[in-house]
């Protein structure tokens, strides 16, 4: 359901970053008299419009395969515990919540929030003497990146 949920909101994202190219195309080009909705609608009636479509669609589906990740890291979560909040707090997160061997952080930006359209957790959680550290691959990639 998680799966589903992430492709419809990068579906919407695509669609709105593209009302908006077509807004700002609309608005500069001088002597344009055309409205947005017939602007996208007589480009979406054209075949080059339909493969658009689709390839939106097919992009939006797997983004959310190769957008999140899971990284292993040598690390010991109750003796390095304040040093890895310090690393998250440098990477843009705040620690959300805490539990016996997990922890889970979000942006603490309110625009970082919405650029990764609310998926902004990262749950690190201790296994034998490494640390599992999943989320949004742009999160993960800073705090692995600083972990080692």
């Amino acid at each position: 359901m998680r799966y589903l949920i992430r492709a419809v909101k990068y579906f919407l994202m695509f669609c709105v970053l593209y009302l908006g190219v077509v807004w700002l195309s609309v608005m500069t080009t001088q002597g344009m008299d055309v409205s947005v909705w017939d602007y996208v609608s007589a480009t979406l009636a054209t075949q080059r419009g339909k493969m658009l479509v689709a390839a939106v669609v097919l992009l939006s589906a797997a983004y959310p395969r190769f957008g999140f990740v899971t990284r292993r890291v040598e690390w010991d979560m109750e003796q390095g515990a304040d040093r890895l909040l310090e690393l998250f707090a440098a990477a843009g997160f705040q620690l959300k919540s805490r539990s016996e061997g997990k922890m889970v952080f979000a942006a603490s930006n309110i625009l970082d929030r919405l650029v990764m359209l609310f998926e902004d957790e990262i749950e690190v959680e201790q296994q034998g003497n490494e640390i599992v550290v999943s989320g949004i691959r742009r999160g993960v990639a800073k705090i692995v990146y600083r972990l080692n």
